[in-house]
């Protein structure tokens, strides 16, 4: 899969722009805040239907103008499609071939990317939220039916926590158990895929973490909450962790167990990374992960995704950096950074010299 061109109109800093792409590696180069980063993020739009920095789609448009345009030329194993976005200030509109879509899960799957920013460190460094976002936009590229398993339990959830803080304690016991059964059915489908996930994650994560730290460190990686057993048994499972805590749940007004609490351990050299791990270290995690999230898309899809490293090259040394540049050999692989050179390593690459929101050369 791969990125023939992108154009943006009226897009952050941009007014009017086309990216050439080539199939390997693409190096977009210029000094901080040119425009090189507000490229990368036109990309992910296309392809998962939000922003990765930011919820409200309105900040995408250019400022004194009312509406924002992308699209995407991708040539993916079984054909091309052209992929294309209006944002305006009340409202967006998603095209697929041109043909207006009505659910973002209609977009899924069409451009497949894998995206690394400064901010993934958080995937190390914060709450378990952001480890949550992580499994649920990888498995959601290539799982619709977890994609919309996720949605119903979402919504369903939040009608169970509103009807928690309800004054009625015998409509609250008398409603939870219709909720309960909805709820489990959902929560067992994510809870199952996430866990099949973790399976090929773990280990595909571990290689990967071993590649790029010369076999010095060691990741070990895991779901902290385990639902073992087939779709039907954790369902049961779940029924029983929903219906054997109504008490607390009604005390704590939201519902205290699921997989919105899961969580993922990331283990070091036998040592929690969030809590022991340096700079350097949690960032060489945080690209394992990545990458093998990269190796298990084209194991899964038999296309491999579109990569793409925002701000990422400067902070690794070159030893690092070098097996990072490796490991993208036959991937289309699309760089931000303030000197080509320093991304390239010897490699041929597409440069693409960014300055105050235009294209230089």
């Amino acid at each position: 899969m791969h990125i023939k061109s992108l154009s943006v109109k009226n897009f952050r800093n941009y007014a009017e722009e086309t990216f050439g792409f080539g199939e390997g590696l693409n190096v977009l180069c210029g000094k901080n805040g040119q425009g090189k980063t507000n490229c990368v993020e036109a990309i992910y739009y296309l392809c998962t239907g939000t922003s990765h920095r930011t919820h409200r789609d309105r900040q995408l448009i250019r400022m004194g103008e009312t509406a924002a345009k992308m699209e995407a030329d991708v040539s993916a194993r079984y054909g091309g499609v052209i992929l294309s976005a209006e944002v305006t200030e009340t409202g967006r509109e998603i095209y697929i071939n041109h043909n207006k879509i009505s659910r973002s899960a209609d977009l899924l799957g069409k451009l497949c990317c894998v995206f690394f920013s400064p901010r993934e460190l958080r995937l190390i460094q914060d709450g378990p939220d952001e480890r949550r976002a992580f499994l649920n936009v990888a498995i959601s590229q290539m799982n619709r039916r977890y994609y919309l398993a996720l949605q119903r339990y979402g919504k369903i959830l939040d009608q169970r926590n509103a009807l928690l803080k309800n004054e009625n304690r015998k409509l609250i016991y008398d409603t939870l158990p219709v909720w309960d059964a909805q709820l489990s059915k959902s929560a067992a489908t994510v809870a199952f895929e996430r866990q099949r996930f973790m399976e090929r994650l773990a280990p595909a994560a571990k290689k990967c973490h071993l590649y790029l730290s010369e076999g010095s460190e060691e990741l070990d990686v895991r779901l902290e909450r385990n639902y073992t057993g087939d779709e039907a048994d954790i369902e049961k499972k779940l029924y029983g962790d929903f219906s054997g805590n109504y008490d607390r749940d009604i005390r704590l007004g939201f519902t205290g167990a699921g997989p919105h609490r899961d969580d993922l351990s990331i283990v070091i050299n036998g040592s929690d990374a969030k809590n022991f791990a340096s700079q350097g270290q949690t960032r060489t995690a945080a690209l394992a992960l990545i990458l093998a999230e990269v190796d298990i898309f084209a194991e899964e899809t038999g296309d491999a995704p579109v990569l793409i490293l925002d701000d990422v090259l400067s902070e690794l040394d070159l030893p690092r950096r070098k097996k990072l540049i490796e490991k993208t050999e036959g991937l289309q692989t699309i760089i931000t950074c303030t000197h080509a050179s320093r991304a390239l390593c010897g490699r041929e690459a597409t440069k693409i010299q960014i300055e105050g929101g235009r294209i230089k050369k």
